[in-house]
């Protein structure tokens, strides 16, 4: 049978599910292992599916067959498989762990490798997502949305995992979880960890299975994980770029995953001086249309397929980091021995018992498919969090308010009801603040503004959550490097003026007080200037203005310019404005950090009896 490697891709094509093209090794699940690569007391079938893409090829774990294929594979399952079932023909049993590893018992540390040069120039969106030019289906800020999103916005289908386990504790053979056993937790805030476009070369046309491992070894050298311990709750996607024919995927199958130890893979196991890692191969399975995918649930649906095989081969590497000694198939005779958890839900229709779905995370909506759960005898969308008895609770510190470039120190405190000690983490931090694994939040906040704070605890086997807000407040009201924008000192301290200026607390937008330019009686030209330094990170300048003039632009306004020092140029902000009375109104601007701007605040009277111009400005900030 030959390489075990492709024991997942075996596995999808065997789930005998119209999966995902991605897992060809769903395939493998018709297929035997070979005695070498299977975990003791696995039970392999004695009939080898030959449409399966595992088939020859036993690395291909987790194998998603093309929806063509899958359909041969099971056109000949029909032929060919008497099952001897015992349980039923799905029930996945624990294969007594690779090297000690069945299954990825803690939090999930996911990254993604965007390999080759191919993928073209890089930038970066405002969501903070890596973009590239050679991504013609735009699949790159999508998979690290994805990423993101696991285990937020009250998501459950990733909660099937939970009912997976690994440990001393469990028997090579076991269908179910002893208590006391290292469960998987529920990936509360999100599960991506790193994100590298690796294009010191160009991604091989057609890439080895010990050229993709390689570029996991690459990529754990890049992020720091040099040692065994710290690559053992890691995950590498290896993404290659469009045009390109990883592991000659393109017409039989979709993606697969497997570990860097494989004697299988083709070329051979991946020396490693960090450990064995877990990682896949994600080709850029758009370029296989709808055989991977493409329209699977929604119309277009350019990227059904490739989140949904994105979401397959994480499951299955969460429930079987270094195949196949996590939760597998080994029930003799059945079509679907040798596959994992997610090639038996392949290619099941949305609309469908266990079909496919759109799955709504915090941060978006993702085509994904469903896994099998032993707990519930079925394919699971969606599946309860399971916390064994085991509770984590968080205590939120309350809602937060600090101010720029002051340092903060914040101790988060939890509890976890088997007496386990917990490890932190946190999203939405404010730009400058990190937390400990100790639950210790510090650092010195940069920008000004609110954001929404969640902070997980995670004993490795539950885990527990405490939302907040946290409000950076801008120096003296103001924010960056401006100083007094907000005038809170109740004075013009930090700027300059001519003509007619006050700060007061009608002129305020927010706080105590606000700049008051000209006045409620005739007037000349008031200005209040002042000369900063973008602070490093900051990319826009910030105000709200409030102009009362009933005369007409020709001969009284409000206006704002900001200049560039550095570079001279100088920018209008706010145009001539003279109406009635606008209310307050919020202008922005481009600034380049580390540049020197000067920022001019003008209000125009031509001291005309009856009709007085003032104008109020107030919360000037960088961001």
């Amino acid at each position: 049978m030959g390489n075990p490697h492709r024991r997942g891709l075996r596995r999808l094509a065997m789930t005998g599910l119209a999966t995902l093209s991605l897992l060809t090794g769903a395939a493998l699940t018709a297929a035997s292992t070979p005695a070498a690569a299977s975990p003791a007391g696995a039970a392999s079938s004695s009939v080898a599916n030959p449409y399966s893409p595992a088939n020859g090829h036993a690395y291909r774990h987790g194998v998603i067959p093309t929806r063509s294929t899958q359909a041969k594979m099971k056109q000949w399952d029909a032929g060919h498989v008497s099952p001897q079932v015992a349980t039923g023909p799905q029930t996945l049993s624990y294969g007594g762990g690779t090297n000690g590893v069945g299954v990825l018992h803690s939090k999930s540390r996911v990254y993604l490798v965007f390999y080759g040069n191919q993928w073209g120039s890089q930038s970066t969106n405002g969501s903070g997502d890596l973009t590239f030019s050679g991504d013609p289906s735009g699949a790159a800020p999508v998979a690290q949305e994805m990423f993101k999103g696991i285990g937020t916005g009250s998501e459950l289908w990733s909660a099937e995992l939970t009912q997976w386990c690994d440990g001393a504790g469990v028997a090579t053979g076991a269908t179910s979880c002893p208590s006391g056993a290292s469960f998987i937790p529920y990936q509360s805030g999100g599960v991506l960890s790193g994100v590298w476009y690796d294009n010191s070369g160009a991604s091989p046309a057609t890439a080895s299975g010990n050229q993709l491992g390689q570029e996991a070894v690459n990529a754990a050298g890049h992020f720091g994980n040099t040692t065994a311990a710290s690559n053992r709750d890691t995950y590498y996607v290896i993404m290659s770029p469009t045009g390109t024919n990883p592991d000659s995927y393109q017409g039989a199958y979709c993606a697969w995953h497997d570990y860097t130890g494989d004697t299988t893979l083709t070329g051979g196991a991946v020396s490693s001086p960090y450990g064995d890692m877990a990682f896949s191969n994600q080709p850029y399975n758009t370029d296989s249309g709808a055989g991977c995918g493409v329209g699977f649930i929604n119309s277009p649906g350019t990227l059904d397929g490739y989140t949904m095989t994105l979401g397959h081969e994480w499951h299955e590497t969460m429930s079987d980091q270094f195949p196949a000694g996590g939760w597998t198939n080994h029930v003799s005779g059945s079509s679907y021995n040798g596959q994992e958890n997610s090639d038996e839900c392949a290619w099941l229709a949305a609309g469908t018992a266990g079909g496919a779905a759109n799955i709504t995370m915090g941060t978006g909506t993702f085509a994904e498919q469903a896994s099998w759960s032993n707990d519930t005898n079925s394919c699971a969308i969606s599946h309860p969090i399971v916390n064994h008895g085991e509770t984590v609770s968080v205590t939120s510190p309350g809602n937060q308010s600090t101010t720029v470039n002051t340092a903060v120190s914040l101790q988060i405190s939890g509890s976890d009801s088997a007496g386990k000690s917990l490890t932190y983490s946190a999203t939405g931090l404010p730009a400058g603040l990190s937390i400990s694994s100790s639950g210790l939040i510090s650092g010195t906040p940069t920008t000004a503004g609110t954001s929404s704070v969640v902070v997980t605890a995670n004993s490795g086997t539950a885990s527990g959550t405490a939302s907040f807000s946290w409000t950076v407040n801008p120096t003296g009201g103001g924010g960056g490097g401006v100083t007094n924008g907000g005038f809170e000192t109740g004075s013009f301290s930090g700027w300059t003026t001519t003509g007619n200026a006050a700060v007061t607390a009608g002129a305020k937008h927010s706080g105590s007080y606000g700049a008051m330019l000209g006045l409620t009686s005739p007037s000349n030209t008031s200005t209040a200037a002042q000369t900063f330094t973008a602070p490093s990170g900051s990319t826009k300048l910030s105000f709200y203005y409030n102009v009362t003039c009933p005369d007409t632009v020709t001969y009284d306004w409000a206006t704002a310019t900001l200049k560039d020092n550095t570079t001279g140029t100088t920018t209008t902000v706010l145009a001539k404005t003279c109406v009635s009375s606008s209310g307050w109104v919020l202008k922005t601007a481009s600034i380049t950090a580390g540049h020197s701007y000067t920022l001019t605040l003008t209000n125009k009277d031509d001291n005309y009896t009856g009709d007085p111009t003032y104008t109020y400005y107030d919360d000037i900030t960088t961001s």
